[in-house]
Formats: structure tokens, sequence, C-alpha cells
């Protein structure tokens, strides 16, 4: 049967060509970055929310002991993303990338939905932080399948000398999330006051979730399962559920750990400024909660406008020059960039996250490309879904709460400037030891073009023993 949205030009002779149909990998970039979008709104949220979730889930008149309460339950859907990747990872290899990807959808817009719902600890006491930490759970559960199904969906989609650019929208709906968090948290702090955010208005970005997934999930069940799942050989696809975890880390540990050094370094530093940095400026520095979070919608917004550019370069220069540049960038300027925000002026702070942020832009707009090129397709979404997830858990999401912690140990403003530089490090190392993937077919999976004729040029140059 023909692949819907993308056909194969095979003969005996040559080696088949998918020809992808442009508007179905623009369906499929919407449809992949728009559940982004809403997993990183649903986590921005409860970032910029921290403060105040803090008060109204957490009995302690301290301040910091809230806070660092409200983080640790942050870091708690951490803990059961593997479990998640480890769930619905093999599951997608197996079922399929579409059907896991719409099955996370409707669990991720439940969880945060739920939240929204909770009775105060003032209400109901302790089952207040109990009911907080299960959605937080169910968060983390769900989520745990998407960004490695996400990314390996558009992945799979796109033409191979455009896996850059159209992968970067990926991180676009990371951005724009986050931006929708910031800017409505923002304008329901500056349009009700702190009293009503805290006595009803937190709870309206949660209950926003629902109609967002709603739509998500419609855009997602419209699509076609991607064209190089489809070439999977029925067998493949058998042998892979019969024994898909034990396969994933018998034949893939190597390539696992670069996965969890590459993505490691990248979500400390994400975490960091996207999400740790509102509660750094108001809780470390005493800067207003509305003015950080503007300041920070301002670099977001900037960030947003090239981050496709970065990564139509990537396509153009490769993946290791953008992704070194980022992390070199990070070891080198997050030190005058914490600098630079500790002097409290707005111009100050904005020139440091700034610099910051076009350090992580570099990363973001190249590493939703990169990372499922690491994987062959009948391990793909179950290999990078454990692999980043891992990461994720490890380093990104315990990000906020070891900073906060390590600030009160240390008493220095500082400390998240080094721990940048540390993460930043190794994702040098990671990066020197990934191989170049720009424009190369992903492993597994035979070329994928735009047009017909890239299509005869593939053939004739494999008919000349040559490589595209």
């Amino acid at each position: 049967m023909a692949d819907p949205g993308a056909h194969r030009s095979d003969s005996p002779v040559d080696v088949p060509v998918t020809v992808t149909d442009v508007r179905d990998v623009r369906r499929a970039v919407k449809a992949a970055a728009l559940g982004n979008a809403m997993e990183w709104f649903d986590f921005g949220i409860y970032s910029y929310l921290a403060a105040t979730l803090g008060q109204v889930f957490f009995p302690s008149g301290n301040p910091t002991v809230q806070l660092l309460s409200s983080f640790a339950t942050f870091a708690v859907a951490f803990l059961v993303r593997p479990v998640g990747g480890l769930v619905f990872g093999p599951l997608g290899d197996r079922i399929g990338r579409k059907k896991v990807l719409a099955l996370t959808m409707i669990m991720m817009a439940a969880g945060t939905c739920a939240i929204g719902l909770i009775p105060s600890y003032a209400t109901i006491g302790f089952w207040a932080p109990v009911l907080l930490v299960f959605f937080r759970l169910v968060q983390g559960f769900s989520t745990g399948g998407e960004y490695g199904g996400a990314s390996t969906f558009i992945a799979e989609y796109a033409p191979d000398r455009r896996r850059g650019y159209f992968g970067s929208f990926l991180e676009f709906g990371t951005l724009s999330g986050y931006i929708g968090a910031a800017g409505l948290v923002t304008a329901l702090r500056t349009g009700l006051g702190a009293q009503a955010v805290e006595a009803w208005g937190w709870r309206v970005p949660f209950l926003v979730a629902g109609p967002l997934g709603l739509v998500g999930l419609y855009l997602r069940l419209r699509l076609d399962e991607t064209p190089a799942f489809r070439r999977l050989a029925p067998e493949t696809v058998t042998a892979t559920a019969k024994g898909d975890l034990g396969r994933i880390f018998r034949g893939y540990w190597r390539t696992l750990i670069l996965c969890v050094a590459l993505v490691g370094a990248y979500n400390i530093t994400d975490y960091m400024l996207l999400s740790y940095m509102p509660a750094y400026l108001s809780d470390e520095l005493g800067y207003s909660d509305t003015h950080g979070l503007l300041v920070l919608l301002g670099v977001m917004a900037c960030l947003l406008l090239v981050i496709n550019r970065v990564g139509t370069l990537s396509d153009r220069f490769g993946r290791k020059p953008l992704l070194m540049t980022g992390m070199l960038g990070f070891f080198f300027l997050a030190l005058p960039s914490f600098l630079l925000i500790a002097q409290g002026s707005v111009p100050a702070i904005a020139a440091g996250m700034l610099m910051l942020g076009l350090s992580l832009v570099c990363l973001l707009g190249t590493m939703s490309a990169t990372l499922p090129a690491l994987f062959p397709t009948n391990v793909r979404y179950g290999a990078l879904s454990i692999g980043y997830n891992v990461a994720v858990s490890v380093f990104g999401g315990t990000t906020p709460l070891a900073i906060t912690a390590l600030i009160a140990l240390t008493g220095t403003d500082l400390l998240p400037a080094y721990y940048a530089m540390g993460a930043a490090l190794v994702g040098v190392v990671a990066v020197a030891l990934t191989r170049e993937t720009a424009g190369l077919p992903l492993p597994g999976s035979p070329p994928s073009v735009s047009t017909e004729a890239e299509a005869e040029a593939v053939r004739q140059s494999r008919r000349r023993g040559g490589e595209f």
C-alpha cells in the first residue's frame, strides 16, 4: 500500500526513496509542536507560580521552605518521566507514533487541568499536597512519551536536507508554551493582584490546559503514521515487541549514554533560564515577580524570532558546529551573564539573560534534529524516550530545586553560573563524540527528499556508487 502523504519510488535496481508532501510535513510539524507547546505551557505555569503554589499547598510560614517544597513537587514529576519513557517509547515502536502521541496528549491535559481543581491546604489539609503530587506524577508519566515521540514524528516526516529547519519547530513550540505561560501569569498578577492570584487566580492557567489539549488531540488524530514507520517490515516490528527494552539496552547502550550526556547538558541550561530564572530574580535578588517575567518574556520572544534560522543553519553547516557554539557559549558566558543580572537594573538583567538565551537557542534549534538521528527507526521512539527522560529526570527537572538548595547552603548568588558551566563542559565532550548527521538519511530509513527531481538525483548517485 502506498504511503499517504509520501510515496515511494522503487525499482528492483534502485534504493527506495521517500518523496515527501510538504503539506503533510507541515501538518505533522504543527501537531507535534502544539503538543510540545502544551507540555511546556503546563510546566511553565507551575514554575512561574512556584511561590504562590508553595503558599497554597504547603503550610510552613517560611517562604524559602515553601519555595523548596514547591520545587520539590516540581521535581517529583520528573522522577516518573523515565518510567513513562520505558512504557510509551517501546509502545510507539510497536503500534506507531501517532496513537501513543494522542494518548500522551490526553493524559497531559487531564493531569494539568486536575491541578487547577485541587482545594487548598487550608481547605482539605494534608490531602492538598498529596493530590498535587499525584497529578504531577500523571503529568510526568505522560510527558515521558511526549518529546521522544514528537521529535521522532517530525524527523521521520521531514526531508533529509531540511530536518534541522522542521525539527526546530518542536522547540519553537517549547518557547511558545513558555511565553504563553509567562504571559498569562503576568496578566493575572497585573490584572488581579497578588491576593486574588493566591486565592483563586492561580487556577486559571491550569484550567486552560483542558481546551488546549482537545485542540492538540484533534490535530494529532488527523495525521497519518510517519512514512519511516510504515516502511518497517512486520517481522521487524514483531521482533521489537518481543524484546524491545532488552534490545535497546544491549544494542545501543553507548548511544544511550551519549544521548543522556547531550540532553542532560542542554536541559540544565534550559530549565535554569526558562523555568528557574523568575524565581531566582524574585527570591534571591529581591526583584519584582512581574518585572522578572516581563524581562524573560522579552528574551524568549527574541529567541522565538531566530530559532528557525538556527535550524536552517544546522542544515547548511551541520549540527555539531551549532551545538558546540551553544555549549561553549554557556561555558564562557554564564559567569559574565549572572554578574550582569546581579546588577539589578532592567538593562543589565535583560543583557545577561539574552547572552544566556542566545547560547540556549543554538541548542534548542538543533537538538530536535540531532537526537532522533542517533537511533535506527525500529527502536528510535523507545531508545530516544529512555535516554531523553533519564537525563531530564536526573539533571533537568532537579535544576530549580538543586540550585535553590545550593544557594541556601553556600550563600552565593553566582552558583547558577557555575552549575551551567559544569553542564556545558559535559556537553562539549558529548558534542565532540557525536557523529554529524546533517543532510543524511535517518539510520534504518531510505533517503527522504522533497521532489521527484531530488529523488532521481539520489538514484543516479547511488548507481554511480556515490553518496547523496
